[in-house]
């Protein structure tokens, strides 16, 4: 494993778009903290975006997580690029001439893979912790670490997303072409969501279908937040609306996109088998 990640890391080092993205990435996630500073007054309303109790814990690990997420697509950019560079620069040729067998190359991009998604998970726990430590009004222990499935669900996520576009990359071969097919998938999804919301004219039903599509069960594992803001809450109260939303992170959601993930990796490697390079 040690050998084949030396190897893909010494690829990103000769790589300055890579290079360049992966900066972009962490510096975005890095970013998140600016939130803090967001301040607004409409009329006699002060709204501090920070006194809404996002960086509160627990709420901070869900919120965080999900807002970095959307940041996921420079390091797609990262994985996509790396693999149809491979073909584009004929390094898979040589790596296989050289004795990598077609299994390791694939358990390389995979390892690189998981390891991108670690940093990343990593890195939004120490933000999330420091912010918490400076904005929160609850510093006690079993709160602090309380909803830390939110940062297990940002890792899996970022992992079935990442392996997404290494099976778009391998499929196309071509780093333009492969994100925009990842681009166009995704399109799709929202299209057949919405055909089959006018169909069945039944949300539940249309949800239970749809949480089986790879970027829908990817986007279910961490739902959005701000229902659970304080001035949400007192909006809803004052107009006489009470919120219920699930916003935990289930099980089976993870299930889903750890299937996807098998699959993707599964066919990156029988497409790359089936190749006559």
């Amino acid at each position: 494993m040690l050998r084949l990640l030396q190897i893909e890391f010494i690829k990103l080092k000769n790589s300055r778009a890579s290079k360049v993205l992966i900066s972009i990435y962490f510096l975005l996630l890095t970013s998140i903290s600016l939130i803090a500073v967001i301040k607004f007054d409409i009329g006699p309303v002060k709204f501090h975006l920070a006194e809404q109790g996002i960086f509160n814990f627990p709420l901070i690990w869900h919120f965080n997580t999900f807002m970095a997420a959307i940041f996921k697509f420079f390091l797609l950019l990262v994985i996509v690029s790396m693999v149809t560079n491979e073909y584009s620069n004929r390094t898979l040729k040589q790596n296989l001439i050289d004795g990598l067998s077609k299994k390791e190359f694939i358990l390389s991009k995979f390892y690189l893979v998981i390891t991108l998604a670690v940093i990343s998970t990593i890195f939004v726990f120490i933000v999330s912790l420091v912010l918490g430590w400076i904005y929160s009004d609850y510093n006690e222990f079993r709160i602090v670490f309380s909803n830390l499935e939110y940062l297990g669900a940002f890792f899996v996520k970022l992992v079935g997303f990442f392996s997404m576009g290494l099976f778009f990359g391998m499929l196309i071969k071509r780093s333009a072409f492969a994100v925009g097919a990842i681009f166009v998938w995704l399109c799709t999804e929202g299209v057949v969501y919405m055909i089959l919301q006018w169909k069945l004219q039944n949300h539940q039903m249309v949800s239970k279908i749809t949480q089986f599509f790879p970027s829908v069960s990817m986007w279910n594992l961490i739902d959005q937040p701000f229902g659970r803001l304080k001035a949400v809450k007192t909006v809803a109260n004052q107009v006489g609306e009470k919120i219920t939303y699930d916003y935990a992170v289930h099980w089976y959601e993870i299930v889903i996109v750890l299937a996807w993930t098998f699959l993707f990796i599964y066919m990156s490697y029988r497409l790359l088998l089936k190749r006559d390079l």
